[in-house]
């Protein structure tokens, strides 16, 4: 007996050895790879200040780029990727970043600063130094500046989404903090800038229940009130049940879509009453607020009396399957189309933290009335 209980014991402290070491490798790994990747946009910054120069003095032509590209082929082989156009986008990434008004911009958000958990402090140096000299002695005569360290909080290839598809400085610092905070690789980045989710996340006219806001004060920038769903490829006419299909089959770009926050749990997801079988379209776990979310589908335009059965739901979920660790539940409802004002109407009845969100088969952009970006820099560092 004894024997077997040792056995259990080390089997324990060596799982959790285990366990540690690969905590260790996780930790190291991440650090490495956060380390390469700001040291590339240093490069960046460094090569488009030096290129930046040479045009804007006159020094070189329109054909040396070209020459330059060519010459670093022929240095070094074993680098890909320095063509013409990969040079230009480190000029176009440096005098985008180092203008006097997106610096001063950043500086009215106070964004000049970044954590020590965005930047290492061996990076850290680094930023807070320009470059000076090069090792062959060569004195760099470009009057380098600084690099806004928050521009570190995303990668290279992101910057390049940013700065050749944002037309203002606002949506150009909000998708560098959009991309970090989402941790949103190229592709999805892309297309959240294509879906407008500047607009989406700064809207102030979100169709949210006073529960809610009450509730989950950051729910007004975790939660949007719309999501394109052009993903689905949707016939011109569908049900419901067809709607759900094409949700949990594109699961990873529907998550993608409301926030990376989101964990799925379950379809049509059962919830006995009173002997009776109810069912929940879709049921999700939101990490950040800490509580079940579920979402009723309706292909048609928004009607109050779906509201009725969502606020069901809600309460099943609270009374018979929240733990005492979790917040209380939140519904959405999603649909097709809504009146605001009806919505409205509505929700000032609603008891319960509901929000409603409309879908679209297709990506139609919009004007926005827009929240500040003042505001969505507050709840980020406030989120840390």
């Amino acid at each position: 007996m004894t024997t077997k209980v040792q056995t259990t014991n080390t089997s324990v402290q060596q799982s959790h050895d285990f366990a540690s070491v690969m905590q260790i490798i996780e930790t190291r790994r991440n650090q490495a790879v956060q380390m390469v990747n700001h040291a590339s946009l240093l490069m960046a910054w460094e090569v488009g200040a030096f290129v930046s120069d040479r045009i804007k003095n006159a020094q070189w032509g329109t054909k040396v780029v070209q020459q330059l590209a060519e010459y670093i082929h022929t240095q070094n082989p074993t680098l890909k990727g320095w063509s013409k156009i990969t040079i230009y986008r480190m000029v176009k990434f440096y005098e985008t970043y180092s203008s006097v008004q997106f610096v001063e911009r950043a500086q009215s958000l106070k964004l000049t600063t970044v954590s020590k958990a965005v930047v290492l402090p061996e990076i850290a140096q680094i930023v807070s130094t320009p470059l000076k000299q090069i090792e062959s002695d060569v004195i760099v005569s470009t009057p380098l500046k600084q690099m806004p360290a928050f521009l570190l909080k995303t990668s290279w290839s992101n910057h390049v989404a940013i700065f050749t598809q944002c037309a203002t400085i606002d949506q150009q610092i909000f998708y560098i903090l959009y991309a970090e905070h989402e941790g949103l690789k190229f592709k999805e980045l892309e297309r959240a800038i294509k879906t407008d989710a500047y607009s989406q996340v700064l809207s102030d006219r979100k169709l949210q229940s006073a529960m809610l806001k009450e509730t989950y004060p950051r729910a007004e920038m975790l939660l949007k009130d719309r999501a394109m769903l052009d993903f689905l490829g949707l016939p011109r006419q569908y049900k419901e049940s067809r709607l759900r299909r094409g949700i949990v089959e594109h699961m990873r770009e529907f998550i993608t879509e409301m926030g990376k926050d989101f964990l799925f749990v379950d379809q049509e997801h059962a919830l006995e009453v009173g002997g009776q079988v109810f069912r929940c379209d879709l049921l999700f776990y939101h990490r950040a607020l800490q509580c079940l979310v579920a979402i009723e589908l309706k292909t048609t335009k928004f009607d109050p009396r779906d509201l009725g059965q969502l606020e069901f739901y809600l309460e099943a979920l609270d009374q018979t399957e929240r733990r005492s660790n979790e917040n209380p539940s939140i519904g959405i409802l999603m649909c097709r189309d809504a009146n605001p004002e009806v919505v409205r109407y509505a929700l000032n009845r609603s008891m319960s933290p509901t929000m409603v969100s409309k879908y679209e088969e297709q990506i139609k952009l919009g004007s926005v009335l827009q929240r500040s970006l003042e505001e969505f820099v507050e709840f980020m560092n406030n989120d840390k």
